[in-house]
């Protein structure tokens, strides 16, 4: 798709049949150990206590991958690197599309700088013991088919 940009400060895409903009929301699923890191949202008031996977809006000229490490950069305090894009797209509010790509830890360890206000590591077993924002759940699906196997010997991955 191309890319094009009818607000300076937020990056549109051409989308659908309809030529309608939406703004790029990308989220990573972030794998280690064999676990998914869920985030829970502090803000805004409609979406605190619920959970998600992080990331966040596409700034102009970015890449998506770019955006994801930026984003998990400066919510978590890590560095990670972007693996391949979950097939799919999910509406987020009106205007604003989620994308997500599997993501691996580099150096760090996640906390909740921005946006969240707790984050935990979830086994597969364990995915449906948060309360997932409702668009986040079919890309937690999607998300938990490519989940790694938690290595045998407790290295992680």
């Amino acid at each position: 798709m191309t890319e094009r940009t009818t607000d300076p400060t937020t990056p549109h895409e051409r989308h659908g049949t309809a030529g309608r903009d939406v703004v790029v929301v990308v989220a990573g699923a972030v794998y280690d150990g064999g676990r998914l890191l869920a985030a829970r949202r502090s803000a805004p008031a409609e979406l605190a206590g619920r959970w998600e996977l992080p990331g966040g809006k596409l700034e102009p000229g970015e890449s998506p991958e770019e955006a994801l490490v930026r984003e998990l950069r400066e919510e978590l305090g890590v560095e990670a690197e972007p693996g391949e894009r979950i097939p799919g797209e999910w509406p987020l509010k009106p205007g604003y599309v989620l994308r997500v790509w599997t993501a691996r830890l580099l150096s760090g360890v996640p906390r909740p700088l921005e946006d969240h206000d707790e984050l935990r590591w979830l086994a597969r077993h364990e995915l449906d013991s948060v309360d997932w924002l409702d668009q986040d759940r079919p890309a937690v699906a999607e998300a938990a088919l490519r989940l790694p196997a938690a290595p045998v010997d407790g290295a992680r991955d």
